[in-house]
């Protein structure tokens, strides 16, 4: 189901930690400007109250401001243990890109952007993060740990993704989840990002691994990863054209106009198909267009943590 007309080897992001953290101070900032206004940029200052809770860590103040009632949380409560899980496929290198920048990513860019800045908020936490990253075959697994070491070796992992320039030509998705899950033995946070492109016959495989991750009492949450203009709206010139699938070296010669109906259609029924299969296994699915911004990424973050804890 793949489109890509070239593959190109990405680069090096220049400064992945900077990237990261200028994320995360731009969602900062867009909540203090919201009517969140008060919460702390820590993330885990306040929760939210829910009827039948104890009244007696009740902020006021904050209720002053938002008119919404939240208790404060303190720290022993805040801590979690979150599992980032990366496809690292051929399409996932899609679209060809000389330089990876903040606005100028690929599939494998947002992902690897994305989990640093979600690294940075659980960094500030003092929150434990893990990391594994799949292609053909079980490329990297780290446990969940939160010393500043270990987030500088996850950073230097996932820099080193970026530019990987022999990129895996398919993905075994349900083999390495059922192995990860394996892994991961205490309740985890996990979120995997992935654009989903296999064969219609590894579907039902895929979600039996996935209901595998949901042991042990795990939270899950799928980041679909595209690059809408192309593989959602299949917005090319109607010129043309040779496609070709990257991971099974499959190619076709046409007009991108004489299949643009029939494709729009296929991919919106996939999406859908992929949904209600989520919703059916309790998997929080979460669609991103990789040329937007991170504020989808951010946001689910935080409700995740909240209903996490």
């Amino acid at each position: 189901m793949n489109i890509q007309s070239q593959l190109h080897n990405a680069s090096l992001f220049q400064n992945l930690e900077l990237l990261a953290n200028q994320v995360v101070e731009g969602f900062v900032s867009g909540i203090h400007k919201s009517p969140f206004h008060g919460f702390s940029a820590e993330f885990a200052e306040h929760k939210i109250y829910n009827k039948g809770n104890s009244t007696k860590h009740i902020d006021w103040k904050m209720f002053a401001k938002t008119d919404k009632l939240y208790t404060k949380r303190y720290e022993e409560e805040t801590n979690l243990r979150c599992h980032m899980i990366l496809d690292n496929s051929a399409s996932m290198y899609y679209p060809e890109i000389e330089n990876l920048d903040l606005d100028n990513l690929n599939k494998i860019g947002f992902g690897v952007l994305a989990i640093a800045a979600l690294m940075n908020i659980l960094k500030r936490q003092r929150d434990a993060v893990g990391l594994s990253i799949y292609s053909d075959e079980y490329n990297f697994y780290s446990s969940e740990k939160g010393s500043e070491r270990h987030h500088q070796m996850l950073l230097a992992k996932l820099n080193e993704v970026c530019k990987n320039k022999n990129p895996s030509k398919e993905s075994k998705t349900y083999t390495y989840l059922h192995q990860i899950a394996e892994k991961i033995k205490r309740r985890s946070l996990i979120f995997l990002f992935t654009d989903m492109f296999q064969t219609d016959s590894e579907d039902e495989k895929l979600f039996e691994a996935l209901r595998h991750l949901k042991y042990n009492k795990h939270e899950v949450v799928l980041f679909h990863l595209l690059d809408n203009k192309h593989e959602v709206d299949f917005d090319f010139e109607n010129t043309p054209k040779q496609f070709f699938d990257v991971e099974t070296g499959e190619k076709i010669n046409l007009y991108a106009d004489s299949i643009k109906q029939n494709y729009q259609k296929s991919i919106l029924e996939y999406k859908k198909s992929l949904k209600l299969k989520c919703g059916q296994y309790k998997i929080k699915y979460v669609e991103i267009d990789v040329n937007d911004c991170f504020s989808t990424v951010m946001n689910t973050y935080m409700t995740e943590r909240q209903k996490f804890l």
